[in-house]
């Protein structure tokens, strides 16, 4: 919408606290806010120009405004706060809060129970939400320890309890319960009792303390050392329980803090409310701005938020930012210094860890996004059916035909998964041939992974050209997976990736990232491959040399070499430490061994 189609709706737009919607040609709802003066405000978005191009764009495609007058600007926050939470509009600040955190509620009977909820269906007083489900479960234990307060769901009246209707039960005989459905305990009784509860549940918990002190102190009097010991067991625990929970002044009676942390377009709203010296509740909002939002517009939003979540509170708010909402009464303070600075303090920090988790969430978003964007590149570039999430790459080395090996990397979602790399021993190939050792490595790789039921690569490649290829298609025909696995085969010298049964190579552009994953993984299988057949060429050359030495067994060799780890070492350790592997009699046809070595003999196999 343009600056003369709003003219035509302009001299309908009233100068009065109300809510704005605006539409766009689709009828798709894009923004909903409120205004303390709807004609200012609306008029505001046409009559200048806008600092963010999100915000140009928004105005471009509105085509339809709506409004809803209200009586104050408190009512407009209310409103506006619901209209977005049921509508979800495209370009209004996202609050993530999609937790539906557990209450806990008094049922409004005559004789009500404890309840826990996660919804607000039934009719009664709520508490909560508790962020913690372990603190709710913990203050309700500690509630039912000291109160006796029914958990059965009788429909007690005063009339079914004269007539005599219900028994009492389990609970009853343990003492979790006084029996009001007998009628031995009265409804007055249970009325102040659950009084009690009530002021737990609020945070009032001195009070109770005492009174509980005062009763065990008469019962001590009145020599009923039973209920005395009862009742000393109940103080004790909301003695520490309190001890636990006052972190404030107790000479601050109720007040709510709203802290605002904001990094780039991520701000973290921090509530906590503070009753008689008790934190009782505690609360996060998280937000990610849309349209350049400050702290004027968001912090009556989480404000609102909070309300709804934990009912209203009093008139004073401390925060270490300033903002209004006509009407409400609420007075703002940014405190400098004493117990309201410290309490702001905690809420900020409370925010800033917030807004690290969430960076770090964030980061984790981008790093998926991008690594979903390179596997859907590969996809492409290689004609595959699936995302290539779990590549594996062999190769193989040999030494004149002897020591051969095996390698095989395995790439998760572009990048190494080390810990799932392995190496082969080839065992039935004789001499240097490459294409038997891969039938073999490959046969033992994936009949081991279907034996174990385990998840099967969404690509195989191979380090050679078209003989090594076929040789790994052999294996794969032999085990009914070809078809169902993709492989293929990379030529070192132009860098040609063949498909099976395809006479024409596939050759990406040099700088494509599908190429320079597979290169990164040839090359990792190949040193992969190298230093394993290295470790075994040299050992297996050293233990080759040691076995010619007459009288000198298998064993004996093991021996010396798991103590000296190698042929040099042997030759420099003293006569002892070699006695005490070999004894004397194999000691000297070792040193009559060495000492041809040393006069020039071969040891060479």
């Amino acid at each position: 919408m343009n600056l003369e189609e709003f003219k035509l709706q302009e001299a309908s737009i009233p100068q009065l606290p109300g809510v704005y919607r605006y539409y766009d040609e689709n009828n798709r709802l894009l923004y909903v806010g409120k205004a303390r003066n709807l004609h200012r405000r609306v008029s505001s978005y046409f009559n200048r120009d806008h600092d963010t191009a999100r915000l140009r764009l928004m105005v471009r495609k509105i085509r339809r405004i709506e409004y809803t007058i209200v009586d104050s600007e408190m009512d407009a926050l209310l409103l506006e706060n619901s209209l977005i939470k049921e509508e979800q509009p495209f370009y209004n600040i996202r609050l993530k809060d999609d937790k539906t955190y557990p209450y806990l509620v008094i049922t409004r009977e005559t004789f009500p129970r404890l309840l826990v909820t996660r919804n607000r269906g039934l009719q009664g007083r709520y508490f909560g939400p508790y962020t913690s489900g372990r603190t709710m479960h913990i203050l309700l234990q500690l509630i039912r320890k000291n109160f006796p307060v029914r958990t059965c769901t009788l429909n007690l009246q005063p009339n079914t309890i004269r007539e005599g209707k219900f028994k009492t039960c389990l609970e009853y005989q343990i003492q979790n319960c006084l029996g009001p459905c007998e009628g031995l305990q009265s409804e007055e009784e249970y009325r102040l009792m659950m009084e009690k509860v009530t002021d737990i549940l609020k945070g009032n918990v001195a009070e109770v303390v005492e009174q509980i002190r005062a009763d065990m102190m008469l019962a001590a009097e009145a020599l009923q050392f039973e209920k005395a010991e009862y009742l000393r067991q109940r103080y004790e625990l909301l003695e520490n329980h309190q001890a636990r929970s006052t972190i404030v002044n107790p000479n601050i009676h109720q007040v709510d803090i709203l802290s605002y942390s904001q990094v780039e377009e991520r701000v973290a709203i921090h509530f906590m409310r503070v009753f008689r010296g008790v934190i009782i509740a505690s609360h996060n909002f998280n937000f990610k701005t849309q349209l350049n939002e400050t702290a004027t517009d968001l912090l009556p939003t989480a404000l609102t938020e909070a309300y709804r979540l934990f009912g209203e509170g009093g008139k004073e708010i401390i925060s270490n930012e300033t903002f209004e909402i006509e009407g409400s009464g609420i007075q703002v303070v940014i405190p400098r210094i004493g117990e309201k600075k410290k309490l702001l303090d905690l809420a900020l920090k409370n925010g800033f860890i917030s807004l690290s988790r969430d960076a770090k969430e964030h980061l984790k978003s981008l790093k998926d996004e991008k690594t979903r964007k390179l596997l859907e590149t590969m996809q492409r570039d290689l004609s595959l059916k699936q995302l290539p999430r779990q590549i594996e790459c062999f190769d193989n080395s040999n030494f004149h035909g002897d020591f051969a090996v095996s390698a095989c990397v395995v790439f998760v979602d572009g990048k190494p998964a080390k810990n799932l790399y392995r190496h082969f021993n080839v065992k039935t190939v004789q001499g240097p041939n490459d294409f038997d050792t891969m039938r073999e490595v490959i046969t033992r790789r994936y009949k081991r992974q279907l034996e174990e039921n385990q998840p099967l690569p969404d690509l195989i490649v191979v380090d050679g050209g078209k003989g090594q290829l076929g040789a790994a298609v052999d294996s794969l025909k032999a085990l009914d997976l070809y078809g169902k696995v993709p492989i293929l085969g990379i030529a070192k010298n132009l860098e040609e990736l063949f498909y099976p049964n395809d006479p024409d190579p596939l050759l990406l552009d040099k700088r494509s990232i599908t190429l320079r994953i597979i290169q990164q993984m040839r090359d990792e299988a190949h040193r992969f491959g190298i230093t394993h057949h290295r470790d075994r060429r040299s050992k297996g050359t050293i233990k080759t040399a040691l076995t010619e030495i007459p009288g000198l067994g298998a064993k004996s060799v093991e021996a010396l070499l798991k103590r000296f780890r190698s042929l040099e070492n042997i030759k420099q350790a003293p006569d002892a430490a070699l006695e005490e592997v070999l004894g004397k009699a194999r000691l000297a046809k070792l040193k009559a061994w060495l000492n041809q070595d040393v006069n020039g003999a071969s040891t060479t196999t």
